[in-house]
């Protein structure tokens, strides 16, 4: 490993130079509710944990080069404008950070003056506006958007020629979004929504103890509706969606983001290293890695490697090979990721997965694409009006 390390590095071309590079973590303290089930205690250091595996790995090769990783972490109320907190490290010296705050307050940050000779990296927002008409040069995402998770999933359904949906919605912004999604990779993929729902029951009385009795009368009378292949459930906000698995009238899987979903990335991925990969991560937290965490991995993973093939901790050179044809990162799924240079999107494979089985992954064989299959997941570029060159 080491002398395949050093080969890397000497194949670059660049010649090794010596630097600190500090990190910027700006995350957002969530808000206080109460777990859908005891046996999901509330993560507190998600996206935190997977950015310090980040950093070790890019010690591996760093301790050759002469190349440091640092990470700078800062958290922010719910509802706190994160301007101060930013400007706070970019007096430090920071100049490359990541960012999970919603799309608002990460645009908010974007056009910050002072961001103007920053790099950042999106690895929590999902929404589509962001890669599509509300792009910035100087933000990358590795999170996936919500298109590409829809399309994952709409893919694998196709393959399964389960296209007569059922859509339940719920009532959050994010629900509404995921479902807008979903129709649109419906439409791409040829499925139909049958019937469209929004979910309006409040099952609060879960924790008493006649509270099942209540969701699973509701949820069977609910769901009478005409046949179907499989329900989906839109539940962003994780309130409702558990509540229908085994509960419908009739006998139907469920998915979305809920049963039967697509992610960046699951515990129950086994393959293509990802084994050892988990293995490091759980030894060292105690817990399964989040997509959060994976996000955040992917992001301070390409800076690193970024940084060692420029030999430069400067976001300009790290922006132009990110987004230039000789970056490739391996993911542990099969195949390796890089970034959209026409909205600075990672493109990435997307699992399919219940919760405890890795079922499958997208992109399905047999969906095609001029350049890269990877870009059959979300927005293509003459679907997008950003220009990020």
């Amino acid at each position: 490993m080491t002398l395949l390390l050093l080969a890397l590095t000497l194949a670059t071309g660049v010649e090794a130079a010596e630097f600190t590079l500090r990190i910027g973590l700006i995350d957002q303290a969530p808000a206080a509710a109460p777990p859908l089930s005891a046996l999901l205690p509330p993560i507190v250091d998600d996206g935190l944990e997977g950015a310090r595996q980040g950093i070790r790995d890019n010690a591996t090769t760093g301790r050759f080069t002469g190349q440091a990783f640092e990470l700078v972490p800062t958290r922010v109320a719910p509802g706190t404008p994160a301007a101060a907190a930013f400007r706070d490290l970019h007096g430090q010296g920071l100049r490359v950070f990541l960012i999970n705050l919603p799309a608002p307050d990460l645009l908010a940050l974007a056009d910050l003056p002072e961001a103007r000779d920053s790099l950042l990296f999106n690895i929590g927002a999902p929404d589509d506006r962001l890669r599509v008409t509300d792009c910035r040069r100087n933000l990358l995402h590795t999170a996936p958007s919500r298109a590409m998770l829809a399309d994952a999933l709409a893919q694998y359904l196709a393959w399964k020629r389960w296209t007569r949906w059922f859509l339940v919605v719920g009532p959050t912004p994010g629900d509404q979004a995921y479902a807008a999604a979903l129709r649109r990779a419906a439409k791409r993929f040829g499925a139909r929504i049958l019937v469209e729902k929004p979910w309006t029951f409040e099952a609060g009385a879960s924790r008493t103890d006649s509270g099942h009795f209540t969701e699973q009368q509701e949820a069977n009378a609910f769901t009478q509706v005409a046949d179907y292949d499989i329900l989906l459930v839109a539940d962003e906000s994780d309130t409702f969606g558990e509540y229908l698995n085994y509960r419908s009238f009739l006998a139907r899987p469920v998915g979305g983001t809920r049963g039967l979903s697509a992610a960046a990335w699951s515990g129950v991925s086994e393959q293509w290293g990802a084994t050892q990969f988990q293995r490091r991560f759980r030894e060292r937290t105690g817990r399964f890695m989040t997509p959060l965490d994976y996000a955040a991995w992917l992001a301070v993973r390409s800076i690193g490697e970024a940084a060692t093939r420029t030999g430069s901790p400067d976001p300009g050179p790290l922006r132009a090979y990110l987004l230039g044809p000789d970056f490739k990162l391996a993911a542990f799924k099969g195949v390796p990721a890089s970034f959209r240079d026409w909205n600075g999107q990672l493109r990435q494979p997307l699992l399919i997965v219940s919760p405890r089985v890795l079922v499958s992954v997208s992109p399905q064989e047999g969906f095609l694409h001029q350049f890269s299959t990877l870009d059959t997941l979300g927005y293509d570029r003459a679907e997008t009006t950003c220009g990020m060159k």
